[in-house]
């Protein structure tokens, strides 16, 4: 029977400075791409509660003298009450895929997939917290919770992620509340079958929210020509082939079929499908995954 290691000041240290490795430049980056984005609560444009004013209406029999605004009603020979924003404030789960297959890019000058989906995902965080909504990790078994320490926490595992979690990632089984949100952010190129029951459980518990696919452009567009070795993140899929350019239309022809499946699959589940490429400005895409959360009007 073998002893535990003993764990030392020199082990803890090691093992903290290689768990937030990473993390200052991450947040960082984070924070700058949330900043130009000035967008406030999830503003849905309808009457109810909450803090933003939005429109006058003419007062009619049954409302409340409380609700009636004296002062726009001077200025009449009618009263007016003022109607308030209504303002969904909303849990949202987020799924960064940190497997293998995320961290490739076809170039030094390009950023891998993973670390555009980790920023995409703290960046979402961030926005989300200044509109004053909670949020957490598929991964963190614990509810959604708001606040500078959930944005922490979050980085500090985004950042941790080594790709350690097989070739491809699917969405961790975890429970969600009826009426909140997800995001899913991968490449989704892993098996389909187990990616349709993973969005099957989120609807069939009353979760809508959003799939953002991420490719690296070379993955759309496969450039390759000659002889040519195709090998997976982690080696264990390798395929050679002299003649790449003679691939090109049977891959395209896939993963355009991949898309539209995926495409198809978030409209019967009520979600919405966006992808987007490492040589786009990431500011695009975190706008689309903030008006894709906050729903349909």
């Amino acid at each position: 029977m073998t002893q535990p290691e003993t764990i030392t000041p020199e082990h803890l240290r090691r093992d903290a400075e290689s768990l937030a490795a990473g993390f200052p430049e991450l947040l960082a980056h984070a924070q700058q791409l949330a900043a130009t984005l000035s967008l406030g609560n999830h503003g849905r444009r309808r009457h109810g509660p909450g803090d933003e004013f939005w429109q006058y209406r003419a007062a009619v029999a049954g409302d409340h003298l409380r609700d009636i605004d004296w002062r726009r009603s001077a200025r009449s020979d009618h009263q007016f009450v003022r109607q308030m924003e209504w303002q969904n404030l909303q849990a949202v789960h987020l799924w960064i895929d940190g497997a293998a297959a995320m961290d490739y890019a076809s170039t030094a000058k390009l950023e891998t997939k993973a670390a555009r989906a980790r920023l995409l995902g703290l960046a979402t965080a961030i926005l989300l917290g200044k509109a004053g909504e909670s949020f957490a990790l598929m991964q963190d078994p614990e509810p959604p919770r708001h606040g500078h320490g959930q944005i922490t926490k979050m980085a500090l595992r985004l950042a941790a992620l080594d790709g350690g979690t097989g070739e491809y990632g699917l969405p961790p089984q975890k429970h969600m509340a009826q009426g909140n949100r997800a995001l899913f952010i991968s490449d989704f190129l892993g098996d389909w079958d187990a990616l349709v029951t993973a969005l099957s459980r989120a609807a069939d518990q009353k979760v809508e929210g959003c799939l953002l696919q991420i490719l690296d452009p070379a993955e759309e567009a496969f450039p390759f020509d000659g002889r040519t070795i195709f090998q997976s993140m982690q080696g264990g899929v390798q395929f050679e082939t002299r003649r790449a350019r003679a691939l090109r239309e049977d891959y395209l022809a896939r993963l355009a079929e991949r898309k539209a499946a995926l495409a198809d699959l978030a409209a019967r589940t009520g979600w919405q499908y966006s992808c987007h490429h490492t040589d786009e400005p990431a500011q695009s895409a975190l706008m689309w995954i903030f008006n894709a959360l906050a729903g349909p009007v």
